[in-house]
């Protein structure tokens, strides 16, 4: 028998495997016992209950100042992790600040998300979602007050200008800021320093990972937690 009448055969069998598994699959979900939906009931309830409890306790946790992370689950969340060259664990990021006694988050962001691609305040519990992320993490900074309080001068500040989501993660622009040079440029300019968080250079493209945020000598990760 020649070897491509062997693959052909082995082409045809898998399809007909496959076929048969989708057959018996169906009638297994049509003839599912009663029981069986009680405990997957059961499974999710539990999920959720777990899910709402972790956005919670990032909420409570939360100060000005801080940096929250998250990890999205589609595709372009995906993509924006690999910019990161050490720790692909999150996607996109934020500056909390308090205000009247409850954390927003501010951060840049595009997509279906985000139409119009401006610069946003959202609430921690909106930031947090478990609806559309995969994971959660809070930094804290080794600032002191006065400089959280002139980092919160400059988020406002930018906030007011309305920058739109930066497509071409330029950093040699203001008018438009992607996700982690939006925080990257914040912390620089209430530090006084250039320096204080560094960037990454691959390729010849000069870039802000998210990982650069947190893994540095600045930061500290105080919490963390992966949706179930």
């Amino acid at each position: 028998m020649s070897k491509v009448r062997k693959v052909l055969i082995a082409f045809i069998l898998g399809g007909l495997l496959l076929t048969a598994a989708a057959f018996l699959l169906k009638v297994f979900i049509n003839n599912k016992p009663a029981t069986s939906y009680i405990i997957d009931s059961v499974v999710l309830k539990s999920v959720e209950e777990y899910n709402i409890k972790a956005v919670d306790t990032a909420v409570s946790l939360l100060k000005s100042g801080y940096i929250v992370l998250r990890m999205g689950q589609g595709a372009d969340s995906y993509l924006l992790a690999q910019l990161n060259q050490k720790n692909k664990s999150f996607s996109h990021c934020g500056i909390v600040f308090i205000e009247n006694g409850y954390p927003f988050v501010y951060h840049s962001i595009g997509g279906e998300d985000n139409p119009d691609e401006i610069l946003r305040r959202d609430s921690a519990n909106f930031f947090f979602s478990p609806k559309h992320n995969l994971a959660l993490a809070i930094i804290q900074y080794d600032f002191n007050l006065q400089c959280i309080n002139q980092l919160e001068n400059i988020v406002i500040e930018y906030y007011n200008k309305k920058p739109k989501f930066d497509l071409q993660f330029d950093l040699k622009t203001d008018d438009k800021l992607y996700c982690a040079e939006f925080v990257y440029k914040a912390l620089n300019k209430a530090m006084n320093d250039t320096g204080y968080i560094k960037t990454t250079t691959l390729l010849g493209c000069t870039f802000v990972g998210i990982d650069n945020l947190f893994l540095n000598n600045h930061a500290n990760i105080i919490w963390q937690t992966k949706f179930k």
